[in-house]
């Protein structure tokens, strides 16, 4: 248990690092490693800015890639009718615990239920469409929404994480220009919806001992799948730039990686 396993000093051995990191969980309450791996702050509070839009709505409500339903739950009361997506099929389950007492329909989205993207809605539904960190096919959005409606969406600019994969010499998952906010703001342009305005973020994070870091590849997987499980033929592979990492923390300096994000808000023609 984590509680049995305090967080190593930044300069503790190598082998005691990684025994925590992978001991625990990667869902572990954000303040037992807040001293250690902090991500600078958006100038927006996404939650402020989603209220606002279900404050207004006029009709049903969508949230896209809803996660366990947690964050969303706290916008209600929701419009009838509202719902939400979810991919990964572990958190459906949560998902529709949480949301469902409040009037929220939760379906199950992505590949094998129906075809990649596509939403299982019917066109021009909701007045509210919401995306936090999740793909989306804009020409999808545009469809369910209603003539006036409002899309809202929080994006990880694919940049996020390049300075670890650099710095471990693990190829990159996708391409650094995959997801920025001039393609998504074009993409969305040309789905027929209006950007009203965006805000974007040159965010960091930085992490101060090895045993977050690679927590952090626990905590994200989809960064260096090779690394994901902390597995014994996973750190043989990337042993030396993982020592060199250990090196430089317990030297005490910090490692910053980059964290940018954005912010798109846009409304369907009347």
């Amino acid at each position: 248990m984590t509680e049995e396993l305090p967080l190593p000093d930044r300069d503790a051995p190598f082998e005691d690092h990684l025994a925590w990191a992978r001991a625990t969980p990667a869902d572990v309450a954000p303040d037992l490693v807040a001293r250690r791996c902090t991500t600078s702050s958006t100038r927006w509070d996404y939650a402020d800015v989603a209220a606002d839009a279900v404050r207004y709505a006029t009709g049903p409500v969508l949230d896209l890639g809803t996660g366990t339903g947690d964050l969303f739950s706290t916008l209600a009361p929701f419009p009838e009718g509202s719902a939400a997506t979810e991919a990964w099929h572990p958190h459906l389950a949560l998902a529709r615990r949480r949301l469902e007492p409040l009037g929220v329909e939760v379906r199950p989205v992505g590949p094998g239920v129906d075809d990649g993207l596509m939403l299982p809605f019917l066109s021009a539904r909701f007045s509210v469409v919401l995306d936090r960190h999740e793909a989306f096919d804009p020409d999808e959005v545009a469809r369910v929404l209603a003539p006036g409606g409002t899309f809202v969406t929080e994006q990880v600019d694919s940049r996020d994480g390049i300075r670890i994969n650099t710095a471990l010499g693990a190829p990159l998952p996708w391409g650094p220009d995959d997801v920025t906010l001039e393609g998504v703001v074009a993409d969305v342009e040309s789905a027929g919806l209006v950007v009203d305005d965006v805000d974007e973020h040159d965010g960091t994070r930085t992490f101060r001992d090895l045993a977050t870091f690679c927590w952090y590849l626990r905590a994200a997987p989809w960064q260096v799948p090779a690394l994901a499980d902390l597995s014994p033929a996973g750190v043989a592979r990337f042993e030396a730039p993982l020592r060199a990492l250990h090196l430089h923390f317990a030297s005490g300096r910090d490692f910053v990686d980059e964290a940018p994000r954005f912010v798109v808000r846009a409304h369907r023609r009347g």
